[in-house]
């Protein structure tokens, strides 16, 4: 496969996972006292069908990371190579932004639009974000919350698994953990994710942003690491 599409691939999936996910959380409304308009599931829904949908899409071309916690746990697993690692989280990063750009736009479209403290969707901690937890409960679940879900990852995509059921798999345990951790950070488990949104939003949102960059990804190694002891190639 052409090494280029398949960083086309990965950019053009994240983006669609930022855009529908922070989207639905950005359109539907999150106020500083908790999800509205289409609820805590319906977001959490909006984050895992994302995933779905882009797993059958791309998945194919790329192997659909759209994630780079994702990518950085599959290079220490030893089934991606440093080079296409960096490929593809960069072009994770940019899909990210465009999607965070598109849903700036959007959102500045309505009537009286200001931007918010963690606007976008932006992931965070503390006094005024939703259930004002501290930063333990944000690093405890940011690394919790990622292990298992590239845990979930290796498990579904290894040989004697079925590849049919990956991507459904996959991305009920992303849903899963919407369902679970908004509250607490917004729910990363992602670095992308949040580095498109925070870019816009400013403040707290990018001061805090380093929490779900390197949390995420200390998570996915722990993950690779146990894989390479549990999980059959």
């Amino acid at each position: 496969m052409n090494i280029k599409k398949k960083f086309f691939a990965e950019g053009l999936g994240t983006f669609a996972l930022v855009l529908f996910g922070c989207g639905a959380a950005t359109i539907a409304s999150v106020s500083q006292s908790g999800p509205e308009g289409i609820g805590l599931l319906g977001i959490s829904l909006a984050f895992g069908f994302s995933v779905v949908v882009m797993a059958y899409a791309i998945g194919p071309i790329s192997g659909c990371h759209i994630n780079p916690a994702i990518s950085i746990a599959m290079l220490v697993a030893g089934k991606l190579s440093a080079k296409d690692t960096v490929g593809y989280v960069i072009s994770q990063c940019i899909g990210a932004i465009l999607a965070a750009g598109v849903l700036y736009l959007l959102a500045s479209g309505s009537a009286g639009f200001t931007m918010p403290e963690w606007g976008l969707g932006s992931n965070g901690w503390g006094e005024g974000y939703l259930g004002n937890y501290n930063m333990t409960s944000a690093l405890i679940a940011e690394f919790v919350f990622t292990f298992l879900f590239l845990l979930v990852i290796f498990g579904t995509t290894a040989k004697n698994a079925s590849p049919l059921m990956a991507g459904l798999a996959i991305g009920i345990s992303l849903a899963l953990i919407h369902m679970v951790a908004i509250p607490i950070t917004g729910t990363s488990v992602n670095p992308a994710r949040s580095l498109g949104p925070a870019l816009f939003a400013g403040g707290k949102a990018m001061s805090q942003l380093w929490l779900f960059i390197v949390t995420p990804i200390a998570g996915g190694i722990c993950a690779a690491l146990v894989r390479n002891l549990f999980i059959e190639d």
